[in-house]
């Protein structure tokens, strides 16, 4: 199926209400196109954006103003060449990535005027669907929009599933979260610790250390650029790991291998650190311990349990009416931004979910 699919922050500069209603379209759209495959980092030439005249919805069809979008890690895995779960991101394409918008103009019974809609969609302000892989989004009562799709389109299910279906952790486990500040980690540490588990996370700042602790109830963060990994780790984890929630690799991932528990689950739900490489990357080390302590690794991608997205929000939204999750938002203002807001995911520069709202929500 994937295979066929081709505190808040705030940016530079202030996003700009777009009209909605059969009148007020705009002549142009704006989009963002793949124009140079990056060798590593995402260059100031990797994206363009430009404007095309805006087509009117065909027979069957939608136009859809674009609200909020989400920037995640695997965003740069689509500009690469690799072998991924999906087509790589062919040069001349629009780019790809998760959109909230809201329906203006239809011509598709099953998305009214009004509807608020999301998808893996293309870096644009204003686009025509058929609709195809696009879902309806409800507004959750009691839950702004913005955090609701900040958490519930790509982070916290990712969260949830990784940690609880692929992880199982048991009460009185121990959780290691890597990027544990990050939007997937700090989620993962809070739900191990919702569910008895001992929580210790990892990040790259004093402050991120102290948010993870003081502010979202994880047993114990370490930061990775003042200490050593590994002794760190021995002294947070003594009685080893028992579920080891990898987002970064490298060192990361052979610290936790090392200290794993017979029997461990080591969850493979990003390798940031890798992701800029221009060559082969080296380890994991201590992979022997896959036989030595009778691990399983699984490595998974969110889009493949799209189907049980429902109950997964269910959840969620309860446990953020409850007050039992906390997170924070790095949005980044205007569609114009987006290029240079995700190069922040690259250097720990976001503080938070990174999103670029497009537009402003009209309700």
């Amino acid at each position: 199926m994937l295979k066929s699919v081709t505190n808040w922050i705030r940016g530079r500069n202030a996003a700009r209400p777009a009209p909605s209603g059969e009148g007020e379209v705009p002549q142009q759209a704006r989009h963002w196109y793949f124009n140079k495959r990056p060798k590593d980092v995402i260059e100031a030439d990797t994206l363009v954006l430009r404007s095309e005249p805006m087509p009117a919805p065909g027979e069957g069809e939608v136009l859809v103003r674009a609200l909020y979008m989400s920037l995640d890690a695997t965003n740069r895995v689509w500009l690469s060449d690799w072998d991924t779960y999906m087509e790589p991101l062919p040069l001349g394409a629009r780019m790809l990535g998760f959109i909230l918008g809201e329906v203006v103009q239809s011509r598709n019974p099953a998305f009214p005027e009004g509807t608020l809609v999301t998808c893996l969609g293309t870096w644009s302000d204003w686009f025509v669907t058929d609709g195809e892989g696009w879902s309806p989004f409800p507004r959750p009562e009691g839950v702004p929009l913005a955090d609701a799709f900040g958490i519930l389109a790509v982070a916290g299910p990712t969260a949830y599933v990784g940690l609880l279906e692929i992880g199982k952790p048991k009460p009185g486990d121990t959780v290691v979260v890597t990027a544990a500040a990050g939007a997937v980690g700090a989620l993962v540490g809070q739900i191990a610790k919702l569910h008895g588990c001992r929580a210790v996370g990892v990040a790259g700042s004093d402050e991120k250390c102290r948010w993870l602790t003081q502010d979202l109830g994880f047993d114990a963060a370490i930061n990775y650029r003042k200490e050593n990994l590994l002794e760190a780790l021995k002294r947070e984890a003594p009685g080893g790991i028992d579920v080891h929630f990898e987002n970064v690799g490298g060192d990361q991932l052979d610290a936790g291998l090392t200290l794993m528990n017979n029997g461990g689950r080591v969850v493979i739900c990003g390798l940031i650190s890798t992701y800029n490489a221009a060559g082969p990357v080296p380890g994991p080390y201590m992979f022997r311990n896959v036989i030595m302590k009778r691990l399983v690794i699984e490595g998974f991608v969110i889009l493949d349990y799209a189907v049980h997205f429902p109950e997964y929000h269910a959840q969620l939204i309860e446990w953020m009416r409850g007050g039992k999750l906390k997170y924070r938002l790095h949005i980044v203002d205007g569609l114009e931004n987006a290029s240079d807001a995700l190069k922040l995911l690259y250097t720990g520069g976001n503080n938070g979910k990174l999103m670029v709202r497009i537009a402003a929500d009209a309700a």
